[in-house]
């Protein structure tokens, strides 16, 4: 079976996430789509009360019941699924709605309520759309969150990009051989928080393993190569370069790191930006285990990138 996409929609309860799938179903529809939803929920849901046929045959001991008529089927089963046993268990549809999931490798479509006072759970650029009542500056589309046919719009206008499960349930790789090859930069950082004692020895060159920031520098740099080994869907990039600076900020008593990773390619190369800081700084804490265990790694986090579709991004730092 071919790919077919999966739009998650993320957002803190009380955002109207049931809501906005609701609206989208009968319009996705009219676009002659076949649609499954499927929902995660954390607690206990109502859907087999006591007393019912359904409740009384699991009462009694049945693994499944099935409860059929001439309308609809119902499959109840005493058991959780994960979302690629329940994507693979699908009959054929055109594309699946999911609410819920968010430790899965989908992209996603925050959704924010300033009314409720409920933002969104990760930074704007981690989602593929952001649907909000409040005005915001991002790089990343945003819709009102009644423009339900804008944002019906939009996912048929990109339903490639969701494709990390293919018809299996199984996650993939996303294919990028029709984007065009463009010039690519991603910068990213993170922070070590150390002892006054760790930095005096980082400072003087005093630690036994030898000299950390360079050490950590050069690991950063192979850890920005062998990014696509360590993230699953990450595609091997050829990189043109990987910078990597690693300073010491006595304020804080910190190492601050940063690294730059350019390319000339049709996938960016933010990854491999925040796998250089992230080795970095892993290297860091190698380098000072002996005399410090309570290191912090904190603030690992994307500055910029450009090139690509979705243009360039900037964050305003504050940390």
């Amino acid at each position: 079976m071919d790919a077919i996409p999966v739009i998650a929609f993320a957002a803190y309860s009380g955002t109207g996430k049931t809501t906005l799938i609701e609206q989208l179903i009968p319009r996705l529809r009219a676009k002659g789509l076949q649609l499954a939803v499927i929902k995660h929920d954390g607690h206990r849901f109502d859907i087999d009360r006591e007393g019912k046929d359904s409740w009384r045959f699991t009462r009694a001991g049945a693994e499944v019941s099935i409860i059929s008529s001439a309308e609809k089927t119902a499959l109840i089963e005493q058991r959780p699924r994960t979302l690629a046993e329940l994507l693979q268990a699908l009959p054929p549809v055109d594309m699946v709605l999911v609410e819920g999931y968010k430790n899965e490798p989908l992209r996603q479509i925050g959704i924010s309520r300033k009314a409720c006072g409920k933002g969104l759970p990760k930074a704007p650029e981690h989602y593929a759309a952001i649907v909000t009542d409040e005005d915001m500056e991002t790089t990343v589309p945003v819709f009102s969150l009644e423009d339900y046919d804008g944002i019906t719009e939009f996912i048929m206008e990109n339903s490639k990009d969701f494709t990390h499960f293919n018809g299996q349930g199984r996650a993939k790789m996303v294919n990028v051989g029709e984007k065009e090859i463009t010039h690519r930069t991603a910068t990213a950082a993170a922070r070590v928080l150390v002892s006054p004692e760790t930095f005096r020895l980082i400072q003087s060159g005093g630690m036994k393993k030898g000299d950390v920031l360079t050490v950590a520098q050069i690991a950063g740099i192979m850890g920005a190569k062998r990014t696509p080994d360590l993230i699953p869907m990450c595609h091997p990039v050829q990189i043109n370069g990987a910078d990597l600076t690693l300073e010491l900020d006595e304020a804080r008593c910190s190492v601050e790191i940063r690294a730059t990773v350019t390319c000339d390619g049709r996938t960016g190369v933010e990854m491999e930006a925040l796998t250089a800081v992230s080795t970095a700084a892993l290297t860091v804490y190698d380098m000072c285990k002996a005399v410090q265990k309570d290191m912090v790694i904190s603030d690992i986090r994307l500055l910029s990138k450009t090139g690509g579709v979705h243009g360039e991004f900037h964050r305003e730092e504050s940390v």
